[in-house]
């Protein structure tokens, strides 16, 4: 069974089949439909609340989870400013059960007061980061999200985009996944962040940040589609679809959908093959930076490509194909 769903209602939904019990949120576009949809739809088998504000929707969503239960919390992109001492408390503890949080970016302004680029946050909070292209993607990155942070003790960030939270495609549907709730066990030298606990955590969070690297590396959310070209384009979110629109198959890509910890080696793979690199994203050059620390520094990306605003094929075409017909153009491979 198939439904036509926003990215934000296919999140709701890939939440539900993993088997959350509990979501939580403060309201702010473009995330909001997220709980909305959870209230509405599946109110009856998960509890779903508005918190006061992001931190506490974080403290309670990071409770649950300590307590066994799967837990959600969503926010727009400013509401990680909010909820980050929360979170931050989080990340050496870990979670007894699965902990997912939904932040929801704003590229072009259209509902906010700045165009900051949470996937920074990632690096810095040391959790790991999946990003969604489309509302097929969000449904099982939101189920994934799940099991990744059970598998790495680790919370799980998935970060969205306006465009992806609003717009809208099929989306397969699955039943509902039966996850017992997890035992509670006392252990502070886990949960009580003092000082000697947090030294051996500390140690604990890089050794699984290793971990997960190895698995960014071979795990399918990252992937290479090799058309035989001589263009090789480095993509993540719904700069990948833009970027479809405008290279379609003239292009190989990197589509990286865990995008922290990076897949260092496999980037490294693909870029050397090309003297011809692009990397197209949105808002702030985190995966430029990244391609440019392993040594590639012929990889072009915000040079061309506006930091400022949404972007779309057409903005693409015109930094990369200047001079090129938007209808009816093949690049040349």
């Amino acid at each position: 069974m198939k439904a036509l769903l926003s990215g934000n209602e296919a999140i709701a939904r890939g939440a539900y089949e993993a088997g959350v019990q509990i979501v939580t949120g403060y309201p702010g576009t473009p995330s909001s439909e997220i709980v909305k949809n959870m209230a509405s739809q599946y109110g009856n088998e998960v509890y779903v609340e508005w918190s006061t504000n992001e931190k506490v929707a974080m403290d309670a969503a990071a409770g649950a989870a300590y307590c066994g239960k799967r837990a959600l919390v969503t926010t727009k992109q400013v509401g990680m400013n909010v909820l980050m001492d929360s979170l931050l408390y989080t990340v050496y503890t870990g979670a007894e059960a699965g902990l997912v949080l939904v932040t929801a970016d704003d590229p072009g302004l259209f509902s906010s007061q700045n165009e900051q680029d949470n996937r920074l946050y990632a690096p810095h909070a040391k959790i790991a980061m999946l990003e969604p292209s489309d509302s097929a993607e969000c449904r099982d990155y939101a189920k994934a999200a799940f099991d990744i942070s059970e598998r790495f003790d680790t919370l799980v960030m998935l970060r969205m985009t306006t465009r992806v939270c609003h717009s809208k495609s099929l989306v397969a549907l699955e039943e509902r996944k039966n996850v017992p709730v997890k035992k509670y066990v006392r252990d502070p030298k886990k949960n009580a962040m003092l000082p000697a606990h947090s030294r051996v955590r500390h140690i604990y969070r890089e050794e699984m940040l290793k971990k997960l690297e190895e698995y960014s590396n071979d795990c399918p959310f990252n992937r290479v589609e090799d058309n035989g070209s001589r263009i090789g384009i480095i993509t993540s979110g719904i700069a990948y679809q833009h970027a479809k629109e405008v290279f379609g198959n003239t292009a190989d890509y990197l589509k990286l959908g865990l995008t922290y910890p990076l897949p260092h080696k496999l980037i490294a793979d693909f870029a050397k093959k090309y003297a011809t690199l692009y990397v197209i994203e949105e808002n702030d050059p985190y995966l430029e930076d990244a391609v440019h620390a392993l040594g590639f520094i012929n990889a072009i990306g915000k040079a061309r490509i506006p930091i400022c605003g949404e972007l779309n094929a057409r903005i693409i075409r015109d930094a990369l194909l200047p001079g090129t017909a938007q209808e009816g153009y093949e690049p040349v491979a």
